[in-house]
């Protein structure tokens, strides 16, 4: 599920109490505390007297660099800008990463707010940022034709675009544009876009390529996503665009090369996935054999999923049944001795959080090891301090994020279906309880999963189903099967 960023809206009538009533719960706050907005007042201030200046001899003046800003319309915090050119048979990346530290201050009112909260949280009608917006969305933010501080990461690839040398410094940049993604994605489909975004494709491509071949997946199931048009809140199922996995191909590259910088140097923060086991890939090929979907013995996981078509209703069922090998995901912090599992298992690689520092805490860490390592030196001490408290505060903030949109989520398509009551839908059943005893379906139009406790639904078949009762503020819709209408 997904909550796009964007500007403000005003909150539907019926939903104003239940959302007060779910950040009370989750203990998400309103606003940032008086002496934390100051603390980011005066951060900026600072920085403001220094930009362009001698202030530190390290950052070096590249704003040269044609870098843009790729994102969801509306958004503010701005955390990469990108630029590709071409270098002998090969091709660099130039990725900039905004600077936090050059604003925050270890152990300051900025930094221990940011450690309660942990991760930038959103909703239709506001963001709870992870720092304050004076910085989040203003003086750290990469906002076109701004000079700012960076994490600079410059990243060799060759002509198959496979990771050759890292190097990473701080330095002044300034964004040309910032560009959506649907707009990039037009201007590439239209053949109209420059030499920088028809490289960003290329290498976005060849490192698809890459993961596929090093047995990494991605499952491609349509997310829920909550929306706003002409001031209603609806709920949808969106494909994402191509541009958004090349965009997402460089983020995951710079995480592979920050992963390896710090396992050279016996130091840092990465983030690991567990590898599926025998047992659980039996379970799927059990799977695909009732869903009577192919799946030879010599076809490895990562090539079965890659045939998956999620428009087909066995299909999707399958890749739900898939999302079981995701479940898992955490932070493992080391120095000296690396983690048994350094992994990411769906990556199938070494993977660090390093690029979203405005709206993840756990980045700016991870930044901070790799420059120092790069540089040769010894990693800050506020950084070894704070390594080994950071996974048990990321797993906290992923929660209160996952319970945060999915019931927003929850809420909002009971909203929709409110008018509905009675109405019958077409389902696909896209998962089912070991005990057969119930299921999971989703519907298309409007975009809902729901649960159905009726036994011996057909997985991966559809189902005709009557809403029989809303309760807009609990978040709940209870549907019923239609007799006879389940059909393998």
């Amino acid at each position: 599920m997904a909550i796009r960023p964007q500007q403000a809206r005003p909150v539907p009538e019926p939903l104003v109490s239940a959302l007060d009533a779910l950040r009370r719960e989750l203990g998400i706050p309103d606003d940032f505390p008086p002496d934390v907005h100051s603390a980011a007042i005066a951060a900026e201030a600072a920085s403001r007297s220094h930009v362009g200046d001698d202030d530190a001899a390290e950052r070096a003046d590249r704003t040269d660099l044609d870098l843009v800003t790729i994102d969801p319309e509306g958004s503010r915090d701005l955390d990469q800008a990108v630029f590709v050119e071409p270098a002998g048979d090969g091709f660099t990346v130039w990725y900039a990463i905004a600077d936090v530290a050059a604003f925050v201050t270890p152990g300051d009112p900025v930094d221990l707010e940011a450690h309660r909260r942990g991760q930038t949280l959103y909703a239709p009608h506001q963001r709870t940022p992870l720092h304050p917006p004076e910085l989040s969305e203003d003086a750290a933010s990469l906002l076109p034709e701004q000079v700012r501080p960076a994490v600079l990461w410059r990243l060799g690839l060759d002509t198959s675009g496979e990771l050759t040398s890292t190097a990473v410094t701080r330095a002044l940049v300034r964004s040309r544009a910032q560009l959506s993604y649907r707009e990039v994605q037009e201007s590439l489909d239209a053949g109209t876009a420059g030499p920088a975004l028809e490289l960003l494709r290329t290498v976005g491509l060849l490192r698809e390529r890459l993961e596929r071949q090093r047995g990494g997946v991605s499952l491609r199931i349509p997310e829920q996503e909550v929306v706003v048009e002409q001031e209603q809140w609806l709920v949808v199922h969106r494909s994402t665009l191509p541009v958004e996995g090349w965009n997402a191909q460089i983020s995951l590259l710079t995480g592979i090369a920050a992963a390896r910088l710090m396992l050279d140097a016996g130091v840092g923060l990465l983030r690991t996935l567990p590898p599926a086991t025998e047992s659980a890939i039996r379970t799927l090929r059990t799977t695909a054999r009732a869903l009577e979907i192919p799946w030879p013995a010599q076809t490895s996981y990562p090539e079965f999923v890659q045939g998956l078509d999620p428009e087909i209703g066995t299909h999707a069922a399958m890749l739900y049944t898939c999302t079981l090998l995701f479940r898992g995901a955490g932070y493992e912090a080391f120095d000296g001795a690396p983690p048994q599992q350094p992994e990411h298992s769906a990556l199938a690689t070494p993977y660090a959080h390093v690029t979203a520092p405005l709206r993840r805490l756990v980045d700016r860490y991870g930044s901070e090891v790799c420059l120092a390592v790069s540089a040769g030196r010894p990693v800050p001490d506020w950084v070894l301090t704070a390594l080994p408290q950071l996974p048990a505060e990321m797993a906290a903030s992923h929660r209160t994020a996952s319970a945060y949109e999915r019931g927003i989520v929850d809420m909002v398509e009971a909203l929709t279906l409110a008018l509905h009551v009675g109405d019958e839908f077409t389902a696909t059943v896209v998962a089912v309880t070991d005990d057969a005893a119930r299921g999971t379906i989703v519907i298309r139009d409007p975009a809902v999963e729901a649960r159905l406790a009726v036994p011996g639904l057909p997985l991966g078949g559809t189902a005709r189903v009557r809403l029989v009762a809303v309760d807009v503020s609990a978040g709940r819709s209870e549907f019923e099967l239609v007799p006879g209408s389940a059909t393998p």
